[in-house]
């Protein structure tokens, strides 16, 4: 079933994760090919009429000509390379912006292209470039409005407050301030996609090793059967024809089973909503698993009731059985095993325990490779654990702790 995301109140999805125009893949921002002709279209036509209209106001200004035209337009247009270069970009839009103002033309919205490149240069990682530009363009305006207005059109000018000053400069450092808040915000974002993207992988990589360990259980036990099954079919085939049927017969009901289970594994890797048509096996399966070692060869006792368990934890018992039987079918010499079953209640765990006396028919005494280390993988994912070695008395031992409550039950 798809995971749903249901918003509960607090902050929007965009504002903890990021709004949806800024989650671009890495580097398409600042792609060489991609300058934002729109916005900088719109500024510079907001820049143009603002100025024009503000003009009407200052009388005392020089009145707009070509010269400043040309000045408001490079002060706009230098904003199409702010991505690609952002630090020319902000020292350039605050000497355009200085020279605009030292020629004595009347101030208007021309002061908000800085504020735009400040901005592009403190979110692309350049703070002090930022500051110093700003900090320059504060520096000079206040120096022509304290001091050379006398050597500056318009003729009669007069000298500006230390107050107008420290307004402007409240507002320079608002400026920068915003930029620097977007800035540690966009790398925020960042960091929360990355730490997504990295959950996403783990995922992935537990799915990916979960169905690796199911198919391993699956066909490593089925194949142990047949391999055992065709062999004495093979062998009797002559002599005991009837003899030969049955283990035919074992052969085709073992290869049945394998096929259903993993289609029911390979389910999982369906789109979302496509759920597992079958229950994953339990402990409740126990007697055909003991049904199928018994056309194996093997002769298994068991001990103790099959408890009701979570799903995943039955899973599990179900396929560290399943594994040591085969275990003991494919590397041991002996046709009986014993399985065991106990439930700690003051520990609260599941006690398996399958025992075969041996002897090993090879180096792989008790089983090695996948299957011990998937037994292993299982248990741990439980918060249990797993013991395997030679018995005392000769044979092989298998043992699991399993816990009756695990984490996802609490």
């Amino acid at each position: 079933m798809a995971e749903q995301h249901v918003h509960r109140g607090g902050p929007p999805q965009w504002w903890r994760h990021g709004p949806p125009w800024w989650n671009r893949p890495d580097g398409e921002e600042a792609s060489p090919g991609r300058r934002p002709w729109p916005s900088t279209a719109l500024f510079t036509a907001f820049v143009l009429l603002g100025t024009h209209f503000s003009a009407h106001n200052q009388i005392r200004r020089e009145p707009l000509d070509a010269y400043a035209v040309l000045l408001l337009c490079v002060t706009s247009g230098l904003l199409l390379w702010r991505k690609r270069y952002p630090v020319f970009v902000v020292f350039g839009t605050a000497a355009a912006t200085l020279a605009y103002f030292a020629a004595g033309y009347p101030y208007g919205p021309v002061f908000l292209a800085v504020a735009v490149a400040c901005f592009s240069a403190v979110v692309a990682g350049h703070p002090r470039a930022a500051w110093a530009a700003v900090g320059a363009l504060w520096a000079g305006h206040a120096l022509m409005a304290l001091w050379l207005y006398r050597w500056l059109p318009p003729a009669g000018d007069t000298a500006s407050s230390w107050g107008q000053q420290l307004v402007i400069g409240t507002w320079v450092v608002a400026v920068v301030a915003v930029s620097v808040l977007a800035r540690v915000r966009r790398e925020q974002w960042a960091k929360d996609r990355a730490e997504r993207a990295q959950a996403a992988r783990r995922r992935a990589d537990a799915e990916r090793l979960r169905i690796a360990r199911e198919l391993h259980d699956v066909l490593a036990h089925s194949i142990s059967v047949i391999h055992v099954q065709a062999g004495v079919g093979l062998a009797l085939l002559d002599s005991d024809p009837e003899q030969a049927r049955t283990a035919l017969t074992t052969i085709k009901d073992a290869s049945k089973e394998a096929l259903g289970e993993v289609r029911q594994v390979l389910a999982t890797l369906r789109a979302p909503g496509d759920a597992p048509r079958a229950p994953a096996p339990g402990l409740d399966r126990l007697p055909e698993l003991v049904e199928a070692a018994a056309g194996a060869g093997l002769d298994v006792e068991v001990e103790g009731e099959p408890p009701r368990l979570p799903p995943g934890t039955d899973l599990a018992a179900f396929r560290i059985v399943q594994e040591a039987l085969t275990n003991v079918v494919r590397h041991s010499g002996s046709r009986h095993a014993r399985v065991r079953m106990d439930i700690d209640r003051e520990g609260g765990a599941l006690r398996l325990r399958v025992d075969d006396d041996g002897p090993a028919t090879g180096a792989d005494a008790g089983g090695s490779g996948n299957g011990l280390a998937g037994m292993r993988e299982r248990a741990a994912a439980l918060g249990g654990g797993i013991e395997a070695g030679p018995r005392p008395g000769g044979g092989w031992r298998v043992g699991a702790v399993l816990p009756l409550m695990t984490e996802e039950d609490r």
